[in-house]
């Protein structure tokens, strides 16, 4: 049977392993680890036609009247009582569907929040009639996402929308939008007044930063931390990039014959 050989390799007056056609060294360098896509956490922002990933943190938008800004930085969010989504908080990571609430109103009565949202675990609502699009939260759900052109009748606009149904998991982060420059220096003062709760709890709080990954911690919850199972140090399990180097190593192996 004819078969190709490797070609002879380049030759220095430095090397000292004889060449055989059969036979290959290879340099090789072991390692371990792993990447992980950014979940939200550090401030990266998902376009809306990406699906949230559970139990990530998420940049996001909330439209409402300048009351009812005033009294959310006051009190903090309030459920919704119905809704296409039913009860929950109603958020989209389309700042043009925010900036259309409260629909028939004044533009200017309209107050846009950029809000950071711990969704927790999320369900796809895609189509009218979804037999979950009123019951997702009974079937453990945190958070119910339509995404962007789904073609429900009732999303007329074809924007992406989230409705999540615990109010604590949405925290004001800024002032995204106002009426005009008053409106938008008092509140403002007022997100700045928030009170700052122990673990992050308050919606002006400052996060807390993993000390191994560099990443802010949800609220009130610290990163995991473990030994790497290879090298032995410590890891978060969010680190974005973990690599366990070993000694590059000699390896050979004899072709098969045919």
């Amino acid at each position: 049977m004819n078969r190709l050989l490797p070609n002879k390799p380049n030759r220095t007056s430095q090397d000292n392993i004889p060449y055989h056609p059969h036979l290959e060294i290879r340099m090789s360098v072991q390692f371990s680890g792993w990447e992980v896509v950014d979940d939200g956490a550090s401030g990266v922002e998902l376009q809306a036609s990406q699906k949230p990933r559970n139990r990530g943190v998420y940049t996001m938008y909330h439209g409402t009247s300048v009351a009812s800004a005033r009294l959310i930085l006051a009190n903090g969010f309030k459920p919704s009582s119905a809704g296409m989504l039913g009860m929950g908080v109603y958020v989209s990571r389309n700042i043009k569907k925010a900036a259309h609430y409260p629909l028939n109103s004044s533009v200017t009565d309209r107050v846009v929040f950029l809000v950071h949202v711990r969704v927790g675990r999320v369900k796809r609502i895609d189509k009218d009639n979804h037999p979950m699009q009123y019951t997702w939260h009974t079937n453990g759900y945190d958070t119910a996402w339509v995404p962007p052109n789904c073609g429900m009748t009732s999303v007329r606009s074809g924007l992406e929308e989230d409705c999540v149904f615990d109010p604590k998991r949405v925290k004001v982060a800024r002032i995204a939008k106002a009426p005009n420059p008053t409106i938008q220096k008092e509140l403002q003062q007022l997100l700045s007044k928030t009170p700052r709760k122990p673990g992050g709890g308050g919606a002006g709080a400052a996060a807390d930063v993993c000390s191994l990954c560099k990443r802010k911690t949800q609220q009130g919850s610290p990163h995991i931390k473990q030994q790497c199972w290879e090298c032995g140090q410590n890891i978060c399990i969010l680190m974005s990039k973990h690599v366990c180097p070993a000694k590059p190593s000699l390896g050979a192996r004899e072709d098969d014959i045919d």
